[in-house]
């Protein structure tokens, strides 16, 4: 498959449509961690540092959502959301892998968490991520040892 991705900068006029992603991609492994699935609570987790949010477009069609901070010394994978169409292609671990690739030239951490109930750990710890940390929902992972990538 041909893979053009790039990002765009998410606005206001992206709600519905994250609304929608978050629905279909996060709403189940919350429901399954009897957490909050109400659209209320939905949107709040959209609008949590909306700011470092961004669309993923796949050949210019939105595919997804990624929200990274990037810190001095850490790079934090916030979210990373892939349209449920859009799976199982290679995407989320090709965006993963040049976050990794970039963060490990400036010799940084990377960061995310994980429900426990949502099998994206898998990629997870297939690209070198070990759990550092957990709680009773969440795995917190990090991606330390990425000074070896090429």
């Amino acid at each position: 498959m041909n893979m053009i991705i790039t990002y765009r900068k998410a606005s206001e006029n992206d709600i519905d449509y994250l609304l929608d992603l978050r629905t279909k991609t996060m709403n189940p492994h919350y429901a399954d961690s009897n957490l909050p699935t109400d659209k209320e609570t939905t949107l709040q987790r959209i609008l949590y540092q909306f700011e470092k949010a961004h669309i993923i477009l796949l050949n210019n069609e939105p595919a997804g959502l990624l929200k990274i901070s990037k810190a001095e010394d850490k790079t934090e994978v916030l979210q990373l959301q892939i349209d449920p169409s859009q799976q199982g292609k290679g995407l989320g671990k090709t965006i993963l892998t040049d976050i990794l690739k970039e963060a490990s030239a400036e010799e940084k951490i990377v960061s995310l968490s994980v429900l426990k109930t949502n099998k994206a750990q898998n990629l997870y710890k297939s690209l070198g991520f070990k759990v550092v940390d957990e709680d009773e929902h969440s795995y917190f992972m990090e991606f330390q040892g990425g000074f070896r990538l090429v």
